[in-house]
């Protein structure tokens, strides 16, 4: 199937959306109004992004992904096949009147995050720049930059270096260097922190 200037035919988009150039829109994907979307972005097949939701550019979202009202996704974020973003903490079906919230808890995911498959990202927190959430996790808390989380709930395993290769730190020094380039990090007050 070919898309039409980028954007499959089955693909809905709403009033006052505004798409970035060279980016792809699959398979029945739905852009709710007000969303703004950032150059060479991919989005998936079967995709949800609701209202006022705004992607920066380069971020590639799997297919069967939700991003709910009061997510913000910043450059080179990787969203995962099924990864769902929540924006209301006590959902109620019975009281309807409680779920007409004027602001929704936000939700900020920063530059060049990975999200693996099937994750589940509860409102309210932040996920900082180049941490890793593993496939299957509920993050339920903010995950610090370099910080490769996963479970259920998501609990810190390790961190990660910015091209994603896990580090490895010696215990005296606390000094990692990253396996696929010249980087260094150093763990500084339990924050991992990059010196080149």
């Amino acid at each position: 199937m070919k898309l039409k200037n980028n954007i499959h035919k089955t693909a809905i988009i709403d009033s006052n959306v505004k798409i970035g150039k060279n980016t792809k829109i699959w398979h029945w994907s739905h852009l709710c109004k007000n969303v703004i979307i950032g150059t060479n972005v991919t989005i998936g097949q079967n995709v949800f992004i609701g209202e006022n939701v705004t992607i920066g550019s380069n971020v590639k979202i799997q297919n069967n992904v939700s991003i709910f009202e009061g997510v913000q996704l910043e450059n080179f974020v990787f969203c995962g096949p099924g990864v769902t973003f929540t924006n209301v903490l006590y959902p109620r079906s019975e009281f309807p009147v409680q779920n007409k919230i004027k602001e929704y808890e936000k939700t900020l995911v920063k530059k060049s995050v990975t999200i693996g498959a099937n994750s589940t990202i509860i409102c309210g927190n932040t996920i900082n720049s180049y941490a890793f959430i593993g496939a299957g996790s509920v993050v339920t808390k903010d995950v610090e930059s370099y910080s490769l989380v996963a479970g259920v709930p998501a609990k810190h395993k390790g961190w990660v270096s910015r091209s994603g290769s896990k580090l490895k730190f010696s215990s005296k020094l606390r000094v990692a260097k990253c396996k696929t380039t010249t980087e260094k990090y150093k763990l500084i007050k339990n924050k991992c922190i990059l010196i080149k």
